[in-house]
Order: structure tokens, then sequence, then C-alpha cells
């Protein structure tokens, strides 16, 4: 029982690589989830494109990540919160981009595939087997190394980061003048 209880509490707390992309894969499950699910709804149910389906389910997903990701994943504790919204955000927005267009072309040269419909598919599984591949490419070699390396760690952008912040949201005591 020791054993486990070792290896739980690594998994919880411990910040080397192999523990953080395990902790990293349950935050990107979840957050990837509610990506997916919104996006296929959008695409399946209310006829929108691959590329806006796509970014529209990353909001959701993006937002839900950053937040597991800040306490759980990293443990960024030490990493002012304002630094990290800037620093995220910058790298969530080549994430989109990735992926919406990534799944654009990817679904685009798919579904001339005709070997493709003499199996059953239809515009339904292309978008589905696009959208999977760009992710898992996008999640594995844009996201995890940019939010380990740069996003959830002090650097030396964070100041301008936070000055940007400042200059964007009101202070309290402007909230309160209101």
């Amino acid at each position: 029982m020791g054993t486990i209880k070792k290896v739980g509490d690594k998994l919880l707390n411990s910040n080397s690589l192999v523990y953080t992309f395990l902790r990293s894969i349950a935050s990107s499950q979840t957050a990837s989830w509610v990506d997916m699910l919104t996006g296929f709804v959008l695409f399946a149910w209310c006829n929108l494109t691959p590329w806006l389906s796509t970014a529209i389910g990353a909001i959701g997903g993006g937002v839900i990540n950053c937040i597991i990701n800040y306490k759980f994943t990293f443990h960024a504790q030490d990493c002012p919160w304002k630094a990290v919204v800037v620093k995220y955000t910058m790298v969530w927005i080549g994430s989109v981009l990735l992926n919406s267009f990534g799944t654009q072309a990817l679904y685009y040269l798919i579904s001339h595939w005709d070997w493709l419909d003499s199996l059953g598919f239809k515009p339904d599984g292309y978008y589905a087997a696009a959208r999977l591949t760009v992710s898992l490419l996008v999640s594995w070699f844009w996201n995890f190394v940019l939010q380990r390396y740069f996003v959830y760690r002090p650097t030396s952008f964070d100041p301008a980061a936070i000055a940007f912040m400042e200059r964007i949201t009101p202070s309290r005591k402007e909230k309160q003048n209101d």
C-alpha cells in the first residue's frame, strides 16, 4: 500500500517531466472533451464550417485547460496569474489557429480520397479523423512544450505581460469610483 501512496504522491506533486506530462494528459483530456464535443455538435447539428466549429470548441476547452493547469498540472503558484493569462492566451491563439486551419486543411485533403468513401466514411467521419489527428499533434508539439517551458514558469517576459494586463483591466480604485 505504501508504494501506491508514493506513486500517487509523485503523480500529484512531482514536477519531473514524466509526472507533469501525465498530469497534462489528464488536464488535456478534460479540456479536449469539452472542445471536441462542442466542435462536433456545432459542425454536425448546427452546420457550422469545420474551422469555426473547431475554433468555438477550442475557446471552451482553452479556458478549462488554463485553470486546471495553473494549480494542478504545472503547480504555477510562483508565476503571477496575470502573466500566465497573457502567456497562455498567446500560446492558445497559436493553438486555435493551428487546430482550426490544420483541421480544415486535413478535412479538405481526406474528403477527396475516394477510397474512404468506399469504406463508408462520410463528412462527419472526415471531420472527426481530421480533428483528432491535428489535435494530438498540436497538443504534443505545441501546447505541452510551450506551457511547460514558457506559460507556467517565471520568465523575463512576465513584467511586460503584467503591465499589459494592468492597462486593460480596471484597478480596484476605478471599480469603487463607478
